[in-house]
């Protein structure tokens, strides 16, 4: 098996598709992990778990969270609605303290396995404006991951890579159709029904919608 290993964090999303893929043709051995957290649907965990066995990864592991038992998002709590129209400021879909915590158990499965890389999705450009997605942040929790391992202290440090930081979402897509992937697998919506099949009103579908227009791709994204 080759040395190079790598964790993905893989929402079942066009991004984090995107990512295992450019992982691969780096030549990484692709590990990709999703979360169970309490999100309003489990249509993109569905969606994950295709993808990953699209693209070959070596081992997908789902893990169970109850982010729903704090709240304070409406992809946590049913009593928030999702917006459906663009706002201002940081919209109520962000989830409190959500990549921190993923990354945090991404780190935990990639010293077990001795990887020194993990791959997150996260983009700056064509985003809904989550605090966790910011390169500060990408940059900050690569440094407190090498202080609070036994692998950093030992000088076996990691690389929090975020590949698609500074692409606009048409970007992406040209990438990931380059590197064979099959959208028609992902689902972004954040209130997708129990087929996968989007709203077409949300942030994310909006985003999505605008990317394969702008890369000229032909949207495989099901509506209800």
């Amino acid at each position: 098996m080759t040395d190079k290993r790598a964790v993905i964090l893989l929402s079942g999303g066009l991004d984090s598709a995107t990512v295992v893929a450019m992982a691969k043709a780096q030549g990484y051995a692709c590990y990709t992990m999703s979360f169970d957290y309490g999100q309003r649907h489990r249509a993109e965990l569905n969606a994950a778990t295709r993808v990953a066995q699209d693209l070959g990864v070596v081992e997908h592991k789902v893990i169970g969270l109850n982010l729903d038992g704090i709240g304070g998002s409406a992809l946590t709590d049913s009593s928030i609605d999702v917006p459906e129209t663009p706002g201002e400021g940081i919209p109520v879909t962000y989830v409190p303290a959500r990549n921190t915590v993923f990354l945090s158990l991404a780190l935990g499965w990639a010293e077990v396995l001795q990887a020194r890389d993990i791959f997150i999705g996260v983009n700056a450009v064509d985003y809904s404006g989550y605090p966790d997605c910011r390169p500060e942040f990408v940059e900050a929790f690569e440094r407190m991951a090498n202080l609070a391992t036994k692998a950093g202290v030992e000088g076996q440090g990691f690389r929090i890579q975020a590949p698609l930081q500074n692409m606009s979402k048409a970007q992406i897509v040209q990438a990931g159709v380059a590197h064979g992937v099959d959208y028609s697998l992902t689902v972004s919506c954040y209130q997708a029904d129990d087929d996968g099949r989007a709203c077409g009103k949300c942030d994310s579908c909006r985003l999505r919608a605008e990317g394969f227009k702008a890369a000229a791709v032909a949207d495989p994204t099901r509506y209800f």
